[in-house]
């Protein structure tokens, strides 16, 4: 990887200064970044943008429930040989004929580095990152079916994403640099609307975010709406023809913003949204 090779954010990506000096971080240390931050904070997009940004190709690994880190590196399809076993077809004879390549195995081999996100490494199992432990560190890992080493040529950016749904392990944090996204204030997050939405009016921007952000700080809201919902709902406005007055009417009737299915996302919070409101009207 070229040494002066920097991310410095993009046109349509907003990264605060902490933020890149994370990711250069990473690339000078040639450590996993570990990112983690509230779901829709732009984890996953960061890594899309950090390639593009180097001109680096991306893999992706979007981890599940079920997925084992074995599925990262290679599967042996035995299935799919005994059958052709069966059918008398020559290709059984070259084992390498079902050895499926797994996205580690992939950004090792790449002519050029690549950005290599694992995004949502919280909901696999408590395993899946101890098991990959020896091959992000070494770049390398056997393939015993065909005994072969497979050695990365290149060290590849590799950017893991939680959501911390559950802790991860010790000597796996011990391995990345770490960041936490903050959630943007008022200023960040009017910048990132600027990107998505150049033309959006000011008096409209300005409500939104008033009434936005009093959602959130509501004590007890079960799901905070994120950013990316905060852009849902803003495109929502501005297809509907919402006049910012909408937002902060002191009418009584109008307990939650137009279009609240946007960022509130179950019923407990609606109801919660609407007593508080009431709750500060009345003691008026």
């Amino acid at each position: 990887m070229q040494a002066q090779a920097r991310f410095e954010g993009t046109d349509s990506y907003v990264a605060t200064d902490d933020l890149k000096l994370a990711v250069n971080a990473a690339l000078t240390l040639a450590r996993p970044l570990l990112i983690k931050g509230e779901p829709g904070t732009g984890k996953t997009m960061l890594a899309e943008e950090v390639a593009a940004a180097l001109n680096m190709p991306l893999l992706q690994w979007h981890v599940k429930s079920t997925t084992k880190a074995q599925q990262g590196l290679y599967e042996y399809d035995a299935v799919s040989r005994l059958r052709d076993s069966q059918l008398g077809d020559e290709r059984v004879r070259d084992i390498h004929n079902y050895i499926v390549k797994g996205v580690l195995w992939q950004a090792f081999t790449s002519p050029e580095p690549v950005v290599l996100l694992i995004d949502e490494i919280d909901k696999a199992d408590i395993e899946f990152p101890n098991d990959l432990l020896r091959e992000l560190d070494r770049m390398e890992f056997y393939v015993y079916e065909t005994r072969e080493m497979v050695v990365a040529k290149h060290r590849p950016l590799v950017i893991i994403t939680s959501n911390n749904e559950k802790e991860l392990p010790d000597a796996f944090l011990r391995r990345c640099f770490f960041h936490y996204i903050k959630f943007p204030d008022r200023e960040t997050m009017a910048d990132i609307v600027k990107v998505h939405f150049p033309r959006l009016k000011q008096d409209l921007l300005a409500a939104a975010l008033q009434s936005f952000y009093e959602v959130r700080d509501v004590p007890g809201i079960k799901k905070k709406p994120s950013t990316s919902e905060f852009l849902d709902w803003l495109k929502l406005l501005m297809a509907e023809d919402i006049p910012a007055e909408a937002l902060h009417s002191k009418d009584a009737k109008t307990v939650v913003p137009p279009l609240h299915g946007a960022l509130l996302k179950n019923e407990q919070d609606v109801h919660l949204f609407e007593r508080l409101v009431y709750m500060s009207r009345t003691n008026r």
